[in-house]
């Protein structure tokens, strides 16, 4: 599982990673960009890691649909 923790002072959001890295960098924000300041904001987590390259293969089949629908509708 991944996770995500946002910043309550500014939005600052950490990468999508193991609970107690994701903590840590928030940890070490906060103690960076808001010193004094306890740790706040929200915490996201994903059961599932979306796999690489997903996202460029939704990209590719929308290029190839903008490419063939308007030959497809030319009469």
């Amino acid at each position: 599982m991944a996770y995500r923790y946002w910043c309550g002072e500014c939005g600052h959001q950490t990468s999508w990673l193991r609970e107690s890295e994701a903590e840590q960098k928030h940890i070490d924000h906060y103690v960076t960009e808001h010193p004094g300041i306890p740790t706040g904001g929200r915490v996201e987590n994903r059961e599932k890691e979306t796999e690489p390259g997903s996202g460029c293969f939704l990209v590719l089949v929308v290029l190839v649909l903008l490419l063939v629908l308007p030959a497809a509708c030319q009469r």
